[in-house]
């Protein structure tokens, strides 16, 4: 592996004082909009996937998979708050983390326990973002500094220390990280079935962000030319001796290609300012075209040059043909295998069992920033619709509920745990505790809850109103403009 070495080993520990090392003048908030974080941190997330006990939670938890856009806007987000200038904030997401790793652990494929508050585990993850940030400006022609790269290591070891309270499992300099991160990269990364997936099947099924939805036919065209090419830059950036060990097949040209592709990213930084905003980037990705945002009518406009674009190419190419929108009022009925795939299999089995009710959970406490005991009330409360919904549909006892055993049994179940999943989001919602929610509550739950504007919330909104509808989208029985985007958008 090629990397930048200095000869003088620096202090990077993180006694010099956390908060001089985040905020806007720290290494990694001038590295946040660069362009150049798009293919390094496809890299970092492979280089993860190929440690066995990350892999292993991947598989077993992750929404990744069936919602790969939200994985990256929570991801970017919480890197956001991590190294924002806000300690409170930072405290805030730091414990959020520790109690959403607290409750990934079991056993892989191959009986080997997982566990994501393993220290060993979160030193990697950290590793694998740090070692990607140096190797992008390498690939891209601009190689960092030493003095740089000594000051981006001690932020992301003040970021571990803040996680677990010391940032002892990252070595204390530079120059002793690199063979620490050799030595990971030779015992004990493996060709894990997580990393084969994000490398192979996740670009091959990527599914469109919220922003083109209703465009399958030009949204297929560009994904089946750029899904192969990401992919084969990415296995070329990894590290040579473990793309020998793991098997990884690299095509001829495959090194002057990827390099190619980084430098042509790395151009990108020269666009105006404000241009490549990362945060800007991601509010329109996931803009609702029926809100009101007053961005929402342009987006409208685009989208519909794009679907005579898509119409264009539906034309000259063999591709499927564009399915008409099933509900453009929001309120069609959904069928129950339809629901069962779109929002109970969040994390894209084919089953529904306890991982993926733990995925919604921590999707909502996330969105909605709970505090522990909101959120405990929450996860309980999934629990409990998990176990009526084990109990009511598991018919042949295997622990889990199938597509099939869904659909034939009925689909609008809607018992007493899921109500208290309901009082629990109305809870949070009424802020001032009068027991309706008024519109502006009402607007602040999907706005800066769920980043979905929704046109017409005016008047009041009792408990029971509230409850109700809540129910009508989980059981199934009806779509919902705005929990559509949350549950069931990818």
């Amino acid at each position: 592996m090629t990397d930048t070495r200095g000869d003088e080993p620096r202090n990077t520990g993180t006694e010099a004082g956390v908060g001089q090392l985040f905020g806007e003048g720290s290494q990694f908030h001038a590295f946040f909009n660069d362009p150049r974080w798009a293919p390094a941190i496809v890299r970092a997330t492979v280089l993860e996937a190929a440690h066995p006990q990350i892999g292993g939670a991947l598989i077993d938890n992750s929404t990744f998979v069936t919602h790969p856009w939200r994985r990256l806007r929570n991801t970017i987000v919480s890197l956001q708050r991590m190294f924002g200038p806000d300690d409170e904030v930072r405290r805030r997401e730091a414990a959020r983390l520790n109690r959403l790793h607290a409750r990934l652990r079991g056993t892989d494929a191959h009986d080997r326990p997982y566990d994501a508050l393993d220290p060993e585990v979160r030193a990697w993850v950290v590793a694998t973002l740090f070692e990607s940030s140096v190797t992008m400006c390498r690939l891209s022609g601009q190689p960092l500094e030493q003095d740089v790269i000594e000051r981006l290591y001690a932020e992301f070891r003040a970021y571990l220390a803040l996680l677990e309270g010391d940032a002892r499992h990252l070595p204390p300099t530079v120059q002793e990280f690199w063979p620490y991160y050799d030595r990971v990269v030779e015992e004990r990364l493996e060709n894990t079935e997580a990393m084969r997936v994000i490398l192979y099947r996740l670009f091959d099924h990527l599914p469109a962000p919220p922003l083109l939805h209703g465009l399958p036919t030009l949204w297929a065209a560009g994904r089946a030319l750029v899904g192969p090419l990401i992919g084969v830059i990415t296995v070329a950036s990894l590290p040579e001796p473990f793309r020998r060990r793991a098997g990884l097949p690299e095509l001829p040209g495959a090194q002057t290609l990827m390099q190619s592709a980084y430098l042509a990213v790395g151009l990108a930084r020269f666009l105006p300012d404000g241009l490549l905003r990362t945060d800007g980037l991601l509010d329109l990705l996931f803009l609702s075209p029926d809100g009101d945002d007053p961005r929402a009518r342009t987006i409208s406009a685009l989208r519909d040059r794009m679907k005579r674009a898509g119409a264009l190419v539906r034309l000259i190419t063999p591709l499927p043909p564009e399915e008409p929108d099933p509900d453009p009022g929001g309120a069609a009925r959904r069928g129950a295998e339809e629901f069962f795939a779109a929002v109970l299999d969040q994390t894209g089995d084919g089953y529904l069992d306890w991982p993926d009710l733990a995925a919604m959970a921590r999707e909502l406490a996330g969105r909605l920033d709970l505090d522990e005991p909101e959120e405990t009330r929450l996860y309980d409360a999934f629990a409990g619709w998990w176990r009526e919904l084990q109990a009511a549909l598991d018919t042949d006892g295997d622990g889990r509920v199938s597509a099939r055993e869904y659909a034939a049994a009925v689909p609008s179940l809607a018992g007493p745990a899921l109500i208290r999943v309901a009082e629990v989001l109305f809870d949070v919602t009424d802020a001032d505790g009068d027991q309706r929610v008024d519109a502006a509550e009402y607007r602040a739950l999907f706005r800066t809850g769920f980043r979905r504007d929704v046109a017409g919330a005016d008047g009041t909104y009792a408990r029971g109103a509230f409850v109700r509808d809540f129910l009508a989208f989980m059981s199934g029985r009806e779509r919902s403009t705005p929990y559509d985007p949350l549950l069931a958008d990818a």
